[in-house]
């Protein structure tokens, strides 16, 4: 059965549902003030689901999202952001002031995530 993506943005979670099971998922938070952005800080795969490319498609999909509602991604997630550097075409980097900001409001409000 193919993993579908789905947003839980009330709780923070880019969520892989693979026959009705979560096996996987970016947490994630909205920058708060302008500019605005989605701020991945980490990205989760179930054990026994790993080395399936699902944490990439969680990436690739939350990238997607954030170009639709046209704002940037700032990946401080470790995997996100070493995706990103892999995929520069799907992921731009975002400004210097956006991923200030997104370090700013994590570490005033750790639970975030």
């Amino acid at each position: 059965m193919p993993i579908e993506f789905q947003d839980d943005r009330g709780t923070g979670r880019l969520l892989a549902v693979e026959d009705g099971t979560v096996v996987g998922y970016i947490a994630y938070f909205v920058l708060a003030d302008a500019p605005h952005a989605l701020v991945a800080v980490h990205t989760i795969v179930e054990k026994d689901h790993e080395g399936r490319g699902i944490a990439g498609g969680l990436v690739k999909t939350f990238y997607g999202i954030a170009a639709a509602a046209g704002v940037p991604v700032v990946p401080l997630c470790p995997y996100a952001a070493s995706w990103a550097a892999k995929h520069p075409d799907q992921a731009p980097e975002p400004a210097a002031e956006v991923v200030q900001a997104a370090k700013v409001q994590l570490t005033s409000a750790s639970d975030l995530w």
